[in-house]
């Protein structure tokens, strides 16, 4: 499984299921880090086949 975890979320997570052997990103390894929109995460984790793990609420991935 691949995995894009959301900004607020710890980047030890994403350390700790990389090591589980997880494909694990971070939003603070995007260009743009954790200021990157709702709208370029969603077209990131699409265009590489990635679940998002996220605590907002709000964000509408489809």
């Amino acid at each position: 499984m691949k995995f894009l975890i959301d900004a607020q979320l710890p980047r030890k997570l994403a350390i700790q299921l990389k090591n589980t052997g997880y494909d694990v990103r971070h939003t603070l390894s995007l260009p743009k880090a954790n200021r990157t929109s709702d709208q370029s995460i969603n077209e990131f984790s699409m265009r590489e086949q990635r679940i998002v793990v996220t605590k907002d609420s709000e964000i509408v991935i489809l």
